[in-house]
């Protein structure tokens, strides 16, 4: 039997389906382990493209912007909405590399399911890693595919998902061949064997032979399939409770005889609990693989089912904010409850203000359908919210937000005690601090108010991207996530704000911390006007252990806390969260600080902003008493290499202060992992390409920041003070 999906649907055919037939859902992997090219396949597949996209072409329809068809990686997330059997998908595509992070983390943020990408030679890899336990914080069910599976080093082993993810792999699908050879695979629940006879290489793989497994196939196949099915079959037993009673109860005597239809209900259970994860496999560019991987996700992600404060009234979150030269911000907005509409005026509870939304879309990368009213459990793009950015949450109105928290309190047994303008507010998205940081100059002074409204723009679409204007030179400073982050910035204001730019040397941003207990106590006595303002103020800081902590903290002594006005106490917080923004050695940010507030004493009339000042005076006594350490953000660095250079890598690691962890072998190739100082690593891709005549990949992320040796930091003084 051969099996075809429908033709090309019209983008115009959008409507609203049933909550239960939604799937929000994103596709997440290491770098080039062939996410947007299965994005590409499943668009294809499902009928909303009439040619399919190749990444290497520069064709694909998810990654539009032309810094990523240049370099043939995804930057941004991807928004793509699509239809597959009756189901809706809207899907997003995140990027691989370390330095763009902050996109996967906010697109985790609003889905219900992923699909986890892997490069079926080379396993689980440094970024796979990260991403993964970036599911695994929001709690996200996960598929797992093994693409490449045409690959001659591809390795059909689920060893690495164990091992490295601690997670709990279920496998549903043998494949057939491997290598070149590799043709198909065999559904384990059903015991049907999927080829794909692709005839010539412009064949697109729509077409596939699905056909029961039977006597004529190779011993070999029917045996691992047997073994495969029967370990599933356990395997899900062991995990699901309301199954294994179903076959103890009426399958004892032959557990192979089990309905595909039930083992199919007890997989989603497992997957929608986090207690396995699904693994099938494929070759996304060879055109095999992908339309059963569709199947998985509306089979065993699950469906949006939130908690709904807001009944059925609007909740929504902004996730991610792009700038259209003609339709100004264009807001992406995930509807937890209650219905959208255009032509409708939203409260934002972050900003405490009323917007008025004038279109409402759906994303379909950079094209975009006008539709009437979008439903709860879709993801929408708005225009005409100016003030909403990234994390606010968007209800129908300031009275169903008050009406939510009052719900809220009563479910939660808080009553008026919490306060009666409480409202509920969705978690927004976690923003990683910068690593880097670069001055930036317009070519002329005339320039100057177009490249503030360009970072301003920018800023609204990225919020791992800081801009700050530095208070001695007055220059305008970018604090990015890496290299290549600021890099596409700078290009980005110069092709779509027109605007030339020069940066300044690329700077680590280190951060500073306190090596000893210190105490302080301060007296500002200052006159403004006829009024005399006199605080008085004592603390102690003292170093909490770096490992555990890389947070500031504050208290207040039981005399302390509840004996001044709520005022003056705000204006104590300013004071020490002020000091912690500008350490005292070299003026970055300080981290693993303590500080108890001992004493605070002002005579009647004192300003809360002269309170502030003399708290900061007096942090700035204490921590200098407690010294000083320079703490520098350290990497763990992932290099996959021949063994023929592998020990020019390892000299050059050396050179960079580098810690070697482990050196592995995977097929042919030496994987070395070590941790090494970011401000060793600036060029590190083109010393790498140099070394080992461009047949080595590496990956970095952020591990943890670290105390400089003495040596080191008393260097980095000198160069900071102008003396080298």
């Amino acid at each position: 039997m051969f099996t075809v999906i429908d033709d090309v649907k019209s983008l115009r055919a959008v409507v609203n389906p049933d909550i239960s037939k939604i799937r929000n859902i994103g596709i997440m992997a290491h770098i080039d382990a062939g996410k947007t090219t299965t994005t590409e396949r499943m668009l294809y597949y499902s009928g909303y493209t009439r040619a399919l996209g190749d990444v290497d072409d520069g064709d694909t329809v998810t990654d539009f912007m032309a810094q990523e068809r240049e370099r043939g990686i995804t930057i941004q997330s991807a928004a793509v909405t699509f239809d597959w059997k009756s189901y809706r998908i809207n899907l997003i595509d995140t990027p691989g590399h370390v330095d763009f992070t902050l996109e996967v983390e906010r697109a985790l943020r609003v889905l219900d399911g992923a699909v986890a990408v892997f490069d079926a030679s080379a396993g689980v890899e440094a970024q796979t890693l990260t991403v993964w336990r970036q599911a695994e914080k929001h709690h996200i069910p996960c598929v797992c595919f093994l693409n490449k599976m045409d690959k001659p080093a591809a390795n059909f082993s689920i060893e690495s998902i164990r091992q490295k993810l601690k997670a709990n792999p279920v496998l549903l699908q043998i494949p057939v061949g491997s290598g070149r050879n590799f043709t198909g695979v065999v559904d384990l629940l059903t015991n049907q064997k999927l080829i794909w006879k692709l005839r010539s290489m412009g064949d697109d793989g729509r077409m596939f032979e699905s056909k029961p497994l039977d006597q004529s196939d190779e011993p070999e196949l029917l045996q691992e399939v047997n073994e495969a099915r029967m370990a599933l079959i356990e395997q899900v037993a062991d995990l699901d409770d309301e199954f294994a009673e179903l076959l103890l109860t009426d399958f004892g005597d032959n557990f192979d005889a089990v309905p595909s239809v039930k083992l199919q209900e007890a997989v989603r259970r497992v997957t929608l609990a986090r207690k396995g994860v699904p693994v099938l496999c494929g070759s996304s560019l060879r055109n095999k693989g992908v339309q059963p991987l569709l199947d998985a996700i509306i089979a065993y992600l699950p469906a949006p089912n939130e908690r709904r404060w807001y009944k059925d009234d609007l909740c929504a979150l902004a996730f991610k904010v792009l700038h259209d030269k003609q339709r100004g911000p264009l807001v992406f907005l995930r509807i937890y409850s209650g219905t959208l509409k255009p032509q409708t005026a939203v409260h934002n509870i972050n900003r405490n203000s009323t917007e008025r939304m004038s279109r409402l879309l759906v994303p379909f990368a950079d094209q975009h359908v006008e539709i009437p009213s979008m439903t709860a459990g879709n993801i929408a793009l708005t225009v005409g919210l100016k003030q909403t950015v990234t994390g606010d949450t968007i209800v129908s109105s300031k009275a169903s937000a008050a009406a939510a928290g009052r719900r809220a309190q009563n479910e939660s047994g808080v009553g008026k005690k919490g306060g009666e303008n409480a409202t509920v507010v969705l978690s927004g998205v976690e923003v990683p601090d910068p690593v880097f940081f670069c001055t930036i100059e317009p070519p002329t002074m005339a320039k100057q108010a177009d490249l503030e409204n360009a970072l301003n723009c920018l800023q609204r679409e990225d919020p791992s991207l800081k801009v700050r204007v530095d208070p001695d030179s007055g220059q305008t400073v970018l604090c990015g996530m890496g290299e290549l982050h600021i890099e596409i910035i700078h290009d980005r204001i110069r092709r779509e704000y027109g605007i030339e730019t020069h940066l300044g040397p690329l700077q680590v941003a280190y951060r500073e911390t306190i090596l000893h207990e210190a105490s302080a106590a301060d007296t500002l006595d200052r006159t403004v006007g006829e009024r005399r303002h006199v605080a008085t103020v004592e603390l102690a800081v003292r170093p909490v252990d770096i490992s555990t902590s890389g947070s500031c903290e504050l208290a207040f002594t039981d005399e302390v806390g509840g004996h001044i006005p709520q005022e003056m106490k705000d204006a104590v917080e300013n004071g020490v969260h002020s000091s912690y923004l500008q350490g005292p050695l070299l003026g970055y940010p300080l981290q693993s600080v303590s500080t108890l507030i001992q004493s605070v004493a002002m005579e009647p009339g004192t300003s809360p902003a002269m309170v502030s000042a003399c708290v900061s005076r007096c942090m700035l006594k204490a921590l200098r008493l407690a010294g000083s350490q320079i703490l520098e953000p350290v990497m763990s660095l992932e290099v996959t290499v021949g063994e023929e250079h592998l020990s020019s890598v390892l000299g050059d690691l050396a050179q960079r202060r580098g810690t070697v962890r482990d050196i592995q072998s995977r097929h042919d190739n030496k994987v070395l992992l070590a941790t090494v100082p970011l401000a060793e690593m600036m060029g590190y891709s083109t010393i790498l390409r140099t070394l080992t005549s461009g047949n080595a990949t590496f990956s970095l992320e952020l591990d943890n920041y670290e105390a400089m040796n003495p040596q080191d930091q008393n260097t980095l003084l000198k160069r900071m003070s102008g003396l080298l």
